[in-house]
């Protein structure tokens, strides 16, 4: 049975060789399910490799990243005028936001910042999405009220290089004065940050999570390797040694939060010995979570032009290694959680809950979704939570 669909916006990435697989996927699937339909293609896939993006069926426009943000502008300006008067007069939830699940999702994701000003050789996105841009606080605090009078409990802050927050607007903003206003937000509603580079999560932020209830004890922290040889041929700044300090002051400070970090797995020039720097660094750190990216090269990055390339079997096995760390780690952390009892949103079915240190668990008897309860974790491996509160 086919959907008809007028005319789709598919928005792409391309920080991967998969990331452009799966965008021509998208594509090639929601016309096989919809052959009538009338395609929009925007986003870092269509700003990188527009002509390949014009030969997919049923591909009516492409649309680079600098004009993506007017191309529903025409569609939600009057919702959203009506819905800011709706919201500013008292008149009852606003329309701006789909309720919590309609779209599938029970948290809202809010984007505060886009675009990338740093020069790490193997990205492409400065290049796809430009120079960064914050959106005003003001702007972005009033979203939040109207997120929670929509009825949202969990808002996850993002950004493309979200430690960059408020850099580009010239008054004084920045993310640490952003996590703040959220430490102190009147509402029960929780908010989690997305990843920040390390050099970005300052000594403020971690103490501003460590002691409000309203953020949750969650850090993702890109890492992508533990030599320093390789760090600086990426052109991070940071050493492995800035990066251990980072994480033993959270672990120090919130002893149950969730830390996940990216890391890149053959990037060219990476020797025997590289690779075994990065292993026992892991296997040291109090990690929660791995995201293991084996290298590919993106045309138009430095890292593309770099001698010395490691092999693709090589690159695999490497990979499969740490992806063992990884598992390791998540199911020590898992385990850890044991007997705790911990506060949890209510997602998907009713029989599934996410708690503020990232674990989602199945629990042992249906709630209303979007709602809170407090979960006593049973069972480490798989991950069981009992129902505590009424």
């Amino acid at each position: 049975m086919f959907v008809t669909l007028l005319t789709v916006i598919v928005n792409t990435c391309s920080v991967t060789a998969g990331a452009d697989q799966g965008a021509r996927q998208t594509v090639r699937r929601l016309v096989r399910n919809n052959p009538g339909v009338k395609v929009v293609v925007t986003g870092c896939y269509a700003t990188r490799r527009p002509e390949d993006v014009c030969d997919l069926p049923n591909v009516v426009q492409v649309v680079a990243n600098p004009g993506k943000d007017t191309l529903v502008a025409a569609l939600v300006s009057e919702l959203e005028r009506t819905t800011a008067e709706r919201f500013d007069r008292g008149d009852g939830p606003c329309g701006l936001f789909l309720e919590p699940g309609a779209a599938g999702r029970t948290a809202l994701t809010l984007r505060v910042q886009t675009g990338c000003d740093a020069v790490c050789s193997y990205c492409i996105i400065p290049r796809t999405r430009g120079a960064g841009q914050s959106r005003p606080l003001p702007h972005v605090l009033r979203e939040i009220r109207m997120a929670v009078e929509a009825g949202y409990r969990e808002i996850a802050i993002t950004g493309v290089h979200l430690g960059s927050y408020g850099r580009d607007l010239g008054d004084g903003t920045t993310l640490t004065a952003l996590v703040r206003q959220l430490g102190e937000w009147p509402d029960d509603v929780r908010f989690r940050i997305s990843s920040l580079e390390p050099m970005d999560c300052t000594p403020e932020i971690v103490d501003v999570v460590a002691e409000s209830s309203r953020i949750a004890p969650h850090f993702h922290l890109p890492l992508q390797h533990g030599s320093d040889a390789m760090l600086s041929a990426m052109r991070r700044p940071y050493t492995s040694a800035d990066y251990r300090r980072l994480i033993e002051r959270i672990h120090g400070r919130i002893r149950h939060a969730a830390i996940g970090t990216d890391v890149i797995v053959g990037f060219p020039g990476e020797t025997d010995e590289h690779f075994h720097v990065l292993s026992d660094l892991l296997d040291a750190l109090p990690v929660s979570y791995l995201h293991v990216f084996p290298y590919s090269d993106r045309p138009g990055t430095e890292a593309t032009r770099l001698p010395r390339k490691v092999d693709g079997g090589e690159i695999r096995m490497r990979s499969r290694e740490v992806r063992a760390i990884g598992e390791r780690k998540h199911a020590a952390f898992r385990r850890s959680q044991a007997g705790r009892t911990l506060r949890a949103l209510v997602v998907e079915d009713g029989l599934a809950v996410v708690t503020g240190n990232y674990l989602k668990m199945t629990v042992t008897e249906r709630r209303v979704r979007n709602t809170w309860v407090d979960v006593r974790v049973v069972g480490g491996d798989p991950l069981v939570g009992e129902v505590l509160s009424p």
